[in-house]
């Protein structure tokens, strides 16, 4: 067979010349709705892959973005990656020392920012000596007063519609995502050519995302997410039509795109599709077209997929996957047979976080090592290897308490694998709540929570006991006007679970901590209840233990 190597230029090129009419929609960051294609995006990442090798990015050089899923932000991932250079995107929501850390662990040469992160530019620029230029991804009118930023604009016009897209190993480092950083410095995980594009084949999938051109697709998560979870390379794949949300990402702006663009298929965390659940309850809004919405960064709970599900006819499927797999690494979808079972039995298959994606292999181990069996029953330290799991951190490649012989990667996450290959995500191992040398599920317990009407957001932490080491606190945002009395909640939550995983206590919050990524950071949460004394009895009917 002929060798033609993978590199994700292809993918722009094949939309461009088969897809090239198919549309994309911005809500842009200056305000108005633009439209354009994929034929004539493919022609501005071209003018945009003249102006980097003008500017003289090389080959292996990060350039990073700070930017929105815009239509310019995807014309830079591909002109980035197109020419051998690596596209590093950053994260806004971090504080701005993480931002300099990561700029400068990099080696960025150069910064693309979006006009929101602008005032950004005074406390990053000036110490982050290796960035050359900075790029606004806007047009001259709307350029802030400053001599040293260019326009997108102005930069693109400057350079020729064609350009030749470079041929090289398949293997090369395409982008850069660094980790959330909870327990330590962020880690950077390189993407290569070849692991983006086979990622890409992956979550097209019929039971995975399904794309193609019949779908209209709204990825609310982040561009500086994992890459939008791969979307944006998958969308030029299949010829699907994308919409691209900009800065607003609130229930009212989000429904709207979706009603207006006529969205088939959405992706993001359980928080923005909290926000937009509120929303819709609050107006009494339908959807018209929305036909499935994925999960992933956390569990969905089950209250979740029962209101998309019961009360709006949207399928909700769980992902599951990290920084350092691409992110895909599980997909939870029914089969067949499981569609024609009780709903209750339906709803505890979709709670899971599904089956390995093809090329992806999972197990469980104990702390010694040992593989555990696939029972669904018993929890081990979840370990997975594939094609898109990354083997090494970036500038970090000697030995990892994470990365085991043979491909094997250390998730941190405590999980369950049943016979029919489904895995489920019992806990953080560093969230596990170990009390009286037995272990409570946070996740179960946050779960049952969420399952109150009156309940907006939960989170469980383990709080010091002097006899049972830990026991678990429930800290819990109440829905705007809902009142509860602590002792009818663990009720509620424990007559679904053992005895012993009986919450201790409720803490009534205004509003959990949560990381850049959107997920609840146990991290400071447990940082600002460190001074927390449990009562000396355990409220609700039993007790504890």
């Amino acid at each position: 067979m002929h060798d033609s190597p993978l590199l994700i230029s292809s993918l722009i090129r094949h939309a461009a010349r088969v897809f090239g009419d198919q549309e994309l929609v911005t809500r842009s960051v200056e305000g108005p709705i633009h439209r354009t294609n994929y034929r004539e995006l493919h022609v501005r990442a071209q003018q945009l892959a003249g102006a980097l090798i003008a500017l003289g990015v090389q080959p292996g050089d990060r350039v990073a973005t700070l930017a929105w899923n815009t239509s310019r932000h995807v014309e830079v991932y591909f002109a980035v990656s197109g020419i051998g250079a690596v596209c590093h995107t950053l994260n806004p929501r971090l504080a701005p020392e993480q931002l300099c850390y990561i700029l400068n662990h990099a080696g960025d040469v150069l910064l693309f920012v979006d006009l929101s992160f602008v005032p950004h530019l005074a406390r990053l620029g000036p110490n982050c000596p290796a960035l050359r230029k900075v790029i606004v991804l806007s047009d001259r009118a709307h350029l802030p007063a400053d001599p040293d930023l260019l326009a997108y604009e102005d930069l693109l016009a400057e350079h020729p519609q064609s350009f030749a897209w470079p041929s090289f190993d398949e293997n090369t480092a395409s982008s850069l995502c660094y980790t959330s950083g909870t327990t330590g410095e962020p880690k950077g995980v390189l993407y290569s050519h070849r692991s983006t594009l086979l990622h890409s084949f992956a979550i097209a999938l019929p039971d995975l995302f399904n794309l193609g051109e019949h779908e209209t697709v709204l990825p609310v998560v982040p561009m500086f997410h994992v890459n939008a979870w791969g979307i944006p390379y998958a969308a030029a794949m299949t010829g699907t039509r994308l919409v691209l949300p900009g800065p607003k990402l609130d229930g009212e702006s989000v429904y709207q795109l979706l009603e207006d663009e006529r969205v088939t298929m959405t992706a993001g965390v359980p928080t923005v599709w909290m926000m937009l659940l509120n929303y819709m309850q609050q107006h009494g809004k339908r959807f018209s077209t929305l036909k499935r919405v994925i999960v992933g960064g956390s569990a969905a709970p089950e209250a979740m997929i029962r209101t998309f599900q019961d009360q709006y006819g949207v399928e909700l499927r769980h992902a599951w996957g990290m920084t350092e797999t691409s992110p895909l690494g599980t997909f939870c979808s029914l089969t067949p047979a499981m569609k024609q079972w009780p709903t209750d039995e339906q709803v505890a298959v979709q709670r899971k976080q599904g089956r390995p994606a093809f090329g992806v292999e999972l197990r469980i181990v104990d702390d010694a090592g040992t593989v555990l069996p696939e029972t669904g029953e018993v929890s081990g330290d979840l370990q997975i290897r594939g094609p898109w799991v990354c083997s090494a951190y970036y500038k970090q490649e000697g030995e990892s308490p994470t990365h085991h012989p043979q491909g094997w990667f250390s998730t941190g996450d405590v999980a369950t694998l049943d016979p029919a290959g489904f895995m489920q995500i019992t806990d953080r191992s560093k969230d596990v709540i170990k009390s009286g040398g037995e272990w409570i599920s946070s996740i179960t317990l946050e779960n049952l929570a969420m399952g109150h009407p009156a309940v907006a957001e939960a989170a469980v932490i383990g709080v010091a006991h002097p006899r049972w080491f830990e026991r678990p606190l429930l800290v819990i945002v109440l829905r705007p006007g809902a009142e509860l009395e602590p002792t009818e909640l663990i009720d509620h939550v424990a007559a679904q679970v053992p005895r012993w995983w009986r919450p201790d206590a409720v803490v009534f919050v205004d509003a959990l901590p949560h990381t850049a990524t959107g997920k609840v950071s146990k991290l400071l949460l447990r940082q600002q209840l460190k001074d927390y004394k449990l009562p000396d009895e355990p409220q609700g009917t039993g007790d504890a233990a």
